[in-house]
């Protein structure tokens, strides 16, 4: 067989398969209308359920032999789900704007392209979008692997009635964006939000040591301050160097490899459980200076053999040197020994806050 009739035969192949796919993928739209339609009679149903998804991710990515490797499924089933939640609704999403940031790129990533994206000038703003009904979900950074804890976040959850209903773990790649190549000579201020400015500190001190380093509210508002003056840059994301009309410069400019940035997703709803989940909740202990007082507060998780995943704290602003504590560990907070530990806990605490359980990023 020739290579012209071998080609001939493959790509037949293919679109043959094509076909079945996209009769199954009809099919599967079809069912996802029934299953709102269903919903419509049922009171308080709500249209993206988080856990359920999570258990289809995790299925399939199981049931794969390959060569399609677990981030590819991951993928294609998201667009997938996203495509067919939209038959019911579009999930209204804030995030922190303008177009570019990387907040409206981890949004994307987890509820696909069919989402209606709605951008807000802070985080503050997103949390009230939320809490007000003006949007149904908000995508919030909450702690970075170079940089750690995002504290206006933070701060947020304390005082907020929303819930935690997922994380996303994106993959910060940061490019100096300008007019073009030969603005890099010209260079006198570069903008970013300050913690782009913070992750990228050692390159711009080696490439860029005598420029001016401004902190702006987020990312992508420093692209669209870099295309109005071409002796100024800005740190962003390489997507958003087209949107505002400009170069990427230089790629990969975060000094950190592999520097991560996890963001939660804070609705109104309360999730069942997925199999695979983290629980996540708000702390402070009797008396500063009782020795010991953090360590009874944790000791529930040991003794429950429950893994903690991250512990963070912010002052708590009500005293001196008095902090709330941020804490997150694996389960849901229905199971048994869950649970157990957190009446534990709430026993030691001054502040106990649980601000929800959610399945663990993919």
């Amino acid at each position: 067989m020739s290579q012209k009739e071998q080609f001939k035969q493959l790509r037949d192949r293919i679109d043959k398969i094509d076909d079945q796919l996209l009769g199954l993928l009809n099919e599967r739209a079809g069912c996802a209308l029934a299953i709102g339609a269903v919903k419509e009679t049922t009171a308080g149903a709500v249209v993206y359920r988080p856990e359920r998804e999570a258990q289809i991710l995790r299925r399939v990515i199981k049931a794969s032999a390959g060569p399609l490797t677990p981030t590819q499924v991951t993928g294609i089933y998201r667009e997938i789900i996203s495509a067919c939640r939209s038959g019911e609704e579009k999930p209204k999403v804030a995030v922190l704007g303008p177009v570019g940031t990387y907040s409206e790129m981890a949004a994307v990533k987890h509820f696909g392209q069919e989402v209606a994206i709605e951008f807000e000038t802070g985080i503050e703003e997103v949390f009230r979008s939320v809490e007000t009904g003006d949007t149904d979900y908000g995508v919030v950074p909450v702690e970075n692997s170079t940089e750690g804890g995002i504290a206006i976040t933070l701060d947020c959850l304390v005082i907020t009635s929303l819930r935690i209903c997922g994380e996303i773990d994106l993959r910060i790649r940061h490019a100096l964006i300008g007019k073009g190549a030969e603005a890099f000579g010209m260079v006198k201020v570069v903008r970013a939000h300050p913690q782009a400015l913070a992750q990228c500190r050692k390159w711009l001190d080696r490439h860029l040591p005598n420029a001016e380093r401004v902190p702006m509210a987020s990312n992508a508002v420093a692209a669209d301050e870099a295309a109005r003056d071409a002796c100024s840059v800005a740190i962003a994301a390489p997507e958003a160097a087209e949107h505002y009309g400009l170069a990427v410069l230089h790629r990969n400019i975060e000094d950190q490899t592999g520097n991560t940035t996890r963001f939660l997703i804070i609705g109104r709803q309360c999730l069942s459980g997925s199999g695979y989940d983290k629980t996540s909740l708000i702390l402070s202990a009797h008396g500063r200076d009782a020795p010991g007082s953090l360590q009874r507060l944790l000791a529930p998780l040991a003794t429950h053999e429950i893994n903690m995943t991250s512990l963070q704290s912010r002052p708590s602003k009500t005293g001196l040197w008095e902090y709330v504590f941020f804490l997150d560990f694996e389960g849901h907070q229905e199971e048994t020994l869950v649970s157990r530990a957190l009446a534990d806990i709430q026993k030691e605490s001054a502040l106990f806050k649980v601000l929800g359980s959610y399945p663990r990023s993919l």
